[in-house]
């Protein structure tokens, strides 16, 4: 029976914050108001880590973003962010991981509250077919709306979400001989729960303590 992998992005396979540091990397280039945008960005941010972000709020605030520059522009953007922020932010034991789950056929995908405009490049370059991430609305010509299409994929959404996603595959979530699920964070609690291996990976301190309460292995890839 085939086996199922899922796994969060941020601080989980790369030891960064890919939607934070879109935002400074917004900042430094000086593409957006480097103390108004900073200032928001960085609040968002202490929110979820805190487990209080509003994810509707945080999207309109981040898809708004987006939703400025043309895409052409956008996307020239976005290649350089790749090359000086995300590539050396891809560390080998995340790369190790993720082969081990695909060279035993597994089933595998990225689920990440994170934008899938973000995301999608950084998911091609872990070498990673399926991605499950917010979706950012586009008009005819491919540029972004600023709107959210459907609803977010973070905390109880990413359970909704994987539900939907493997619908398409004919095979509900226990149909699986194993499910993993790779999460850093305690907002990742709903999915972490409903798979047969939840998995602490570089845990922060409130997903640990719930994890160690109930059994759950802990895995720390970037400070072994």
């Amino acid at each position: 029976m085939k086996n199922l992998a899922l796994f969060d992005l941020d601080h989980t396979l790369l030891p960064i914050d890919s939607d934070h540091e879109w935002g400074e990397f917004l900042v430094r280039t000086g593409a957006v108001d480097s103390v108004e945008f900073k200032r928001r960005n960085d609040e968002f941010y202490a929110q979820y880590q805190a487990g209080t972000l509003d994810p509707v709020e945080y999207l309109e605030f981040a898809l708004g973003t987006l939703a400025r520059f043309p895409r052409k522009e956008l996307d020239a953007m976005h290649a350089q962010f790749m090359a000086e922020v995300i590539e050396p932010a891809i560390l080998p034991r995340a790369r190790e991981l993720l082969r081990q789950h695909i060279d035993a056929g597994d089933l595998v995908a990225i689920i990440t509250a994170t934008n899938r405009y973000v995301t999608a490049p950084i998911a091609r370059a872990l070498g990673v077919e399926h991605l499950i991430a917010a979706v950012p609305e586009e008009d005819a010509n491919g540029n972004l709306t600023g709107k959210l299409v459907g609803v977010p994929t973070s905390g109880a959404g990413k359970v909704t979400h994987t539900h939907a996603w493997l619908a398409q595959f004919g095979t509900p979530l226990d149909g699986f001989g194993r499910s993993h699920f790779y999460s850093d964070s305690h907002n990742d609690i709903p999915l972490l729960s409903v798979v047969t291996h939840p998995v602490a990976t570089n845990p922060n301190a409130a997903l640990a303590t719930h994890a160690t309460r109930l059994g759950w292995p802990l895995l720390h890839l970037f400070n072994d």
